[in-house]
C-alpha cells in the first residue's frame, strides 16, 4: 500500500505545537522563537515533510515556476539558451519549465496553453506565428527572444545583434581575401533570414559588390540542410576557391561533410564560415570559423527582463547581444596570395 504523505499537521502533532506555528516556522516567518523553529524543522525532517510550493504559491499569487519555449531543444544554441535561463531562475529561487515548438505553430499554441495551467509566473518565448494572438491570450508576463521577436517592437525581448554578427562574419572573410561569398541560408520563411541577407546586402553595396550575382541555396537548419545546399552549390560552375558563409553552425558543419563527400578539401578548395558558435564547431575537422552568438548570456539576460516584468517594472524594448568572432581553421587566407597576384597581372 502507497505510504501517505506527511502533511503539516503531521509535523505539528510531532513537534508537540499547533499547525499555524509549524507553518510559520516552515514558511520562515520572525514570530516564532528559535526552539520552537528547531523543534518544527526537526520534526519535518523526521516525518519527511516536504512543503508543497504550488500551493503556497496558488495562494500567494506566486508559483515559483517560468516557462520556457524554443524553437529547437536539439539545436546546442538553443540548449546553450535553456543552461543559462535555468541557471539564473534557480539563483533567483524558481524552477524553469521548458518546452520545444519545433517551429511548429500550433504546438507553440498548446506549449503556451499548458504553461498557463501549470500557473508560471512568467514565460520566456520565441514566438513561431507572425500574429500575435497567442500571445495576447496568454494572459501572463513574457520576454521574447530570438531573431522572431522583431515582430513585436512593443515588447521587451532579447536577443542576438544579428547586424553586427553579420558585419563581423563578412569583414572577416574580406580579410581573409574572400570579398564574395556564397551563402547558405535558412528558409524563406524565418524572419532570421531576412534580416541576415538586408546585413549582407549593405554590406555588399558598400563594397561596389552586386549581392544578387552572388551563388546562394536555402536550406532547413540543421546538418542535412547545411550538406543538401552545399551540395547544389558544387554543382554550379566556379572558378577558383569557394567560400561560403552558413546561416547557422549545424549548416556549416553539413557543408564540410558535402564537400568532403565530393572529393574537395576545407579550406583548400572550400572555405566555410558558420554562425552561432556552438561547441561541437571546435571539434569538427577542421575546426569550424564561426561568428558566436551569447546563447547562454541570452538565456540570462531574458530571465532578468522576465523578473522586472512580474514586479512590474517592463524595460520594454529590444536588448541587443554582441557577438564575437571565434578563428579556428576552416577558412583559407587568399589575402597572401593577392599581392603577388596583383605583381603578377602588372608584369603583363
Amino acid at each position: 500500500m502507497q505510504r501517505r504523505r506527511p502533511t503539516i499537521i503531521d509535523v505539528a502533532r510531532k513537534a508537540g505545537v499547533s499547525k499555524s506555528t509549524a507553518g510559520r516556522a516552515l514558511s520562515g516567518a520572525s514570530n516564532v522563537t528559535d526552539e520552537a523553529r528547531e523543534r518544527v524543522l526537526d520534526a519535518a525532517r523526521a516525518v519527511g515533510y516536504e512543503r508543497n510550493d504550488l500551493a503556497v504559491g496558488m495562494r500567494s499569487g506566486r508559483t515559483g515556476l517560468l516557462g520556457l519555449v524554443i524553437p529547437d531543444i536539439t539545436n546546442p544554441f538553443w540548449a546553450e539558451v535553456a543552461r543559462g535561463a535555468q541557471d539564473r531562475a534557480v539563483e533567483n529561487g524558481a524552477s524553469l519549465l521548458v518546452f520545444s515548438s519545433d517551429w511548429d505553430h500550433s504546438r507553440e499554441a498548446s506549449h503556451l496553453r499548458a504553461l498557463r495551467q501549470a500557473r508560471v509566473d512568467g514565460a520566456i518565448i520565441n514566438p513561431v506565428a507572425d500574429n500575435f494572438d497567442d500571445l495576447d491570450r496568454f494572459g501572463l508576463p513574457f520576454v521574447l527572444i530570438g531573431s522572431s521577436a522583431e515582430r513585436f517592437p512593443a515588447t521587451s525581448s532579447v536577443g542576438s545583434d544579428i547586424a553586427q554578427a553579420v558585419r563581423l562574419g563578412m569583414d572577416h572573410l574580406v580579410s581573409k581575401g574572400h570579398h564574395a561569398p556564397a551563402l547558405i541560408l535558412g528558409p524563406k520563411s524565418r524572419i532570421a533570414r531576412a534580416r541576415f541577407l538586408r546585413t549582407f546586402h549593405e554590406h555588399c553595396v558598400d563594397r561596389d559588390i552586386d549581392p544578387t550575382a552572388l551563388p546562394m541555396e536555402d536550406g532547413e537548419y540543421t546538418v542535412e540542410g547545411g550538406r543538401t545546399a552545399m551540395m547544389r552549390l558544387l554543382q554550379r560552375d566556379r572558378v577558383g576557391h569557394l567560400a561560403v558563409f552558413a546561416a547557422n553552425d549545424l549548416m556549416a558543419l553539413g557543408a564540410m561533410v558535402a564537400v568532403r563527400e565530393a572529393g574537395l578539401r576545407c579550406p583548400e578548395d572550400v572555405s566555410i564560415l558558420g554562425f552561432d558558435g556552438i561547441p561541437a564547431g571546435a571539434f569538427s575537422w577542421p575546426g569550424l570559423t564561426t561568428v558566436a552568438k551569447p546563447g547562454r548570456e541570452i538565456g540570462v539576460r531574458a530571465v532578468d527582463c522576465l523578473f522586472d516584468e512580474i514586479a512590474g517594472r517592463p524595460e520594454h524594448g529590444r536588448v541587443f547581444m554582441p557577438c564575437r568572432l571565434i578563428e579556428r581553421g576552416s577558412l583559407a587566407d587568399l589575402s597572401l596570395d593577392q599581392p603577388r597576384r596583383a605583381a603578377s597581372s602588372g608584369r603583363g
